[in-house]
């Protein structure tokens, strides 16, 4: 049996599962999201998710027209129907159909899907030895013009990063903010670590208030590790000890060099090895 996904409380196959050209999810990013994860069955962190999804939406004045909970049960039906126990789970909301132009009031009705389904950001190998990356020239968008802190349909932004990062040849890329301080990378958030000191870009500097991000702050705290959120400058990341990704899709991502000079001694360091193996206990005893 094909894939099913879930689209607007209906599930069909994976090659009918459809959207309106004139969705302005389509035409102009209009919509936001969430990526989650089902671990043995079960999603995990599923409040701290719904609540970035309707928090979101409020902020682009979008309705949803669906609740939390129903959300919820459509991803364990649509996870069940796909046979699947540990995958990624993709929850979209888009205005809906309307009108050719921006105006949102002529959508009627936002349009919802969701897809369950296995996801590899890295290959598997890469997470014992660690990734290189660049440091982005592309600004990070600034929290007055479109805030990172809402998870939206328009990437445009990351995207570019990302096409950055394929330029030179890496998987991936750092984004500074408008100061030039570090946000995050292009869908992942930012740790590094100096002298047994672990810390992070703060919220105030343009991120994503990523949910895997929130478990790596509690996992320090619980493990007696030093955790900072602070300003993290461009220098921060070319002497530090460690550096590692956080995310939903990536889960937990070291970096072995950054601009062409190693991290620490170039392999995974043990602060980082040590939040790793505590974040998939974490996982397994949710």
């Amino acid at each position: 049996m094909s894939l099913q996904v879930w689209v607007d409380g209906k599930h069909v196959d994976k090659e009918r599962a459809t959207v309106s050209v004139y969705d302005h999810g389509i035409l102009y990013g209009d919509g936001v999201f969430e990526g989650l994860r089902l671990y043995s069955g079960k999603i995990f962190r599923t409040e701290q998710h719904m609540r970035r999804l309707f928090d979101s939406a409020k902020a682009i004045r979008l309705q949803i027209p669906y609740t939390a909970e129903q959300m919820t049960a459509a991803i364990y039906e649509t996870a069940r129907i796909n046979k699947l126990t540990d995958c990624y789970v993709r929850l979209v909301v888009t205005r809906g159909i309307g009108a050719l132009g921006i105006d949102p009031m002529k959508c009627a009705s936002p349009t919802v899907f969701i897809i369950t389904d296995l996801i590899a950001v890295y290959p598997k190998e890469l997470y014992e030895k660690g990734v290189p990356v660049i440091v982005s020239s592309i600004v990070r968008n600034h929290p007055n013009a479109l805030s990172p802190r809402i998870k939206s349909l328009n990437y445009l932004n990351n995207v570019l990063a990302k096409i950055e990062a394929n330029d030179a040849g890496v998987p991936e890329a750092i984004m500074l903010n408008s100061a030039g301080n570090v946000s995050e990378g292009t869908v992942e958030n930012i740790f590094l670590a100096r002298d047994g000191v672990v810390f992070t870009p703060s919220l105030s500097e343009g991120i994503l208030e990523g949910v895997t991000r929130g478990v790596m702050i509690e996992l320090c705290k619980r493990l007696d590790i030093p955790i900072v959120e602070r300003v993290v400058e461009r220098h921060d990341l070319y002497i530090c000890d460690e550096c590692f990704f956080t995310g939903s899709g990536a889960e937990v991502m070291p970096v072995n060099k950054i601009d062409g000079r190693l991290v620490g001694n170039g392999a995974v360091g043990p602060l980082t090895k040590k939040l790793t193996d505590a974040f998939h206990r974490y996982v397994r005893e949710e």
